[in-house]
């Protein structure tokens, strides 16, 4: 099964088609658009939307797409919320168009006075406000305090209320190991304790981190240059046993040293 199993990477979302074939890979992941703006999704593909999903479907890649940073559907600042609602249903239109296998969103986060059932309850109602027409997948995040997916307490009070919502069958769970390290999740156990809480790991966001356990920094590093134990990390890949996207500094260069690094430990 391991050696079989599908690693990938982010990559820039001009031609991710070149950019897959470039790594030697059948899956990768991208923005559409500019992931810290409130502009609405891009296709910047020469072939257009139709055009990347029959290229990718004839080129045998599964494509992947990052929803912008700045969606936060959790928050109470409605004018926060409200426009990352229809940021987050402009990029799932977007990303079913081009045949998508799933839209990736952070857990956002609540303000330090809020109430956090209400950052709970938000994410209820956007996936009952939200046309799911791809699978979204909930993604583990490194920092903040009032965050909804930092730590596991708080990833199991908004999937429970996520379950609330009509549409809830289309949410699925991305595990990314260096938010989970950097957000204070022991990855000894990360797996099993996410799946007693979702039930299911949908895609693996694979990263090394350079920052220390628990420290809330988002910084990813290379496999292997950053502070997560090797087999520790390769046992979170294996355990998941979901696809795996590599979110690693550099090109294709660097993206295949790690493809190798974490094959190797497979």
């Amino acid at each position: 099964m391991s050696s079989q199993l599908a690693i990938g990477a982010h990559v820039d979302q001009t031609d991710p088609i070149a950019e897959a074939k470039a790594r030697g890979t059948t899956l990768v992941q991208f923005f559409l658009g500019d992931p810290q703006g409130y502009k609405g999704p891009e296709i910047s593909y020469v072939g257009g939307a139709a055009g990347l999903k029959s290229d990718a479907e004839a080129a045998g890649i599964d494509l992947y797409v990052h929803a912008p940073y700045i969606v936060n559907v959790a928050t109470t600042n409605n004018r926060i919320r409200i426009p990352s609602r229809k940021l987050l249903q402009q990029h799932m239109d977007a990303a079913a168009e081009i045949g998508a296998k799933g839209l990736i969103v952070h857990g956002g986060h609540v303000s330090k006075e809020d109430d956090p059932a209400k950052g709970f309850d938000n994410w209820r109602k956007a996936i009952e406000a939200t046309d799911l027409k791809i699978p979204l997948l909930l993604e583990n995040t490194a920092g903040g305090d009032n965050a909804m997916a930092r730590h596991l307490d708080r990833i199991a009070s908004v999937w429970a209320a996520i379950q609330e919502a009509d549409g809830s069958e289309n949410v699925g769970f991305c595990l990314d190991t260096c938010h989970a390290w950097a957000g204070g999740i022991s990855l000894a156990d990360a797996v099993e304790k996410v799946h007693g809480i979702t039930g299911r790991i949908d895609l693996v966001h694979a990263n090394d981190s350079r920052d220390a356990f628990d420290s809330g920094a988002d910084r990813h590093a290379n496999f292997g240059s950053g502070q997560l134990d090797a087999d520790e990390f390769a046992s979170v890949v294996r355990q998941a046993a979901a696809p795996v996207i590599c979110e690693t500094p550099g090109g294709a260069e660097e993206h295949l040293e790690d493809f190798a690094w974490l094959r190797a430990r497979l």
